[in-house]
């Protein structure tokens, strides 16, 4: 695709409409556990304000389902952009509107405004021709920087680039787009797919399309307990989707079929609880009947490691055990250790409760990418065309 990109505009005195992923998880007194969407976006803020744009910032946050919810106000992320960024940025009370219209017309350049949780209005979702008319009235440029929303054919993200002539991606979009592109069509080798997370059904699009690209497969996560199901091992009363142990034998069938390693834990942390800190390594043969599969065994590390050491490239989604419970977060975290260590690996992370285990880890830094995407990283690599990429190639 041509798309144009954020450094190749003149943005002196116009108005631009740069739609962003702010939508990012709060705590029960609604303050910003993780703002790792909020720095990415900055780049794209930055040079845009540096070269007299007059910034207009639009995102939603949650799923308030076209409702006005107070508790899913902008208002915790611009005071964290503020701080980030070192103005006081205004929030407009809407996103679209008479007052809105008049905060937008007294913008100077270099200034910055953000609209007001853009799922308010049910037009949004619905992209609904007049809301997104609406939220493009007046603007002169159209930025997207918000990939974790790319796959929403949403009115901010579709319908408003049908009423602005001059669209285009912001540096996060193209980082994105890029490093998640080499996975699929050039990447060093070996390349090593790591997968965790709770369900198979999530991804077997990828899975299935990775086959096709990957050297190695290792599986962690509850995941795994569904493969080891399909192989025949007692799980306990590890969580696995009963419904989808076909599927499992016949990924694993075709990973055989083509000489693919697809490589299970040997090993586990089981408990009774998953709130608590009590736990034991077992084998994958001696999971007791009233345990559950939590992490990834000290075996395993090792096995994943020794894989992960001679890998070129590695794409890795999904946590490898329960990290939410820090009795359980060794698996993942020894895994980022070593990945991280490996200095000629090309080191991709997928979105969501991956981005968030290896931010947690305290190694994201040492990765060559880790993604903002949840879905739409996993859409993307499944060969599926994002609608909020497709909508800004016109050239």
């Amino acid at each position: 695709m041509a798309i144009k990109r954020v450094d190749e505009f003149d943005f002196e005195n116009k108005k631009v409409f740069v739609r962003v992923d702010f939508n990012v998880p709060l705590d029960e007194n609604r303050n910003i556990t993780d703002d790792t969407r909020v720095r990415a976006a900055l780049p794209t803020i930055r040079h845009i304000m540096s070269h007299g744009g007059k910034v207009i910032i639009a995102s939603h946050l949650g799923k308030p389902k076209g409702q006005v919810k107070p508790e899913l106000s902008l208002k915790p992320v611009v005071d964290e952009l503020s701080s980030l960024i070192g103005i006081d940025v205004p929030l407009a009370p809407d996103c679209i509107g008479e007052e809105v219209r008049k905060m937008v017309d007294a913008l100077k350049a270099g200034e910055l405004l953000v609209l007001e949780n853009l799922r308010f209005h049910i037009g949004e979702e619905k992209n609904h021709p007049d809301f997104a008319k609406e939220l493009a009235n007046s603007c002169d440029i159209y930025i997207n920087d918000a990939f974790g929303a790319a796959h929403r054919a949403h009115a901010s993200i579709v319908g408003i680039t049908d009423y602005i002539k001059e669209v285009g991606a912001g540096f996060l979009m193209f980082n994105e787009t890029k490093y998640l592109s080499k996975l699929m069509s050039n990447p060093e080798r070996p390349f090593l797919v790591l997968l965790g997370g709770v369900k198979v059904s999530d991804k077997i699009g990828v899975i299935e399309q990775l086959l096709e690209i990957g050297d190695i497969f290792l599986i962690g996560g509850a995941m795994a307990t569904t493969f080891l199901k399909a192989e025949g091992f007692n799980v306990g009363i590890s969580k696995y989707e009963e419904d989808k142990l076909d599927v499992a034998r016949e990924i694993l069938t075709l990973a055989k079929e083509k000489n693919k390693p697809f490589v299970l834990p040997t090993d586990v942390k089981v408990t009774k609880d998953i709130k608590s800190n009590e736990y034991k390594c077992v084998h994958v043969n001696e999971i007791p009947p009233d345990m559950m599969v939590v992490d990834i065994g000290e075996e395993t590390k090792k096995i994943f490691c020794y894989e992960i050491i001679n890998a070129k490239t590695l794409f890795w989604n999904g946590p490898l055990g329960a990290f939410e419970n820090p009795a359980f977060q060794e698996g993942t975290f020894s895994i980022a250790k070593c990945i991280t260590n490996q200095k000629n690996l090309i080191s991709v992370v997928g979105g969501g409760d991956s981005a968030a285990a290896v931010r947690k880890s305290g190694f994201a830094d040492g990765f060559t990418h880790v993604s903002t995407g949840g879905g739409a990283t996993l859409e993307f690599l499944e060969g599926i065309p994002l609608p909020g990429i497709k909508a800004l190639d016109r050239y």
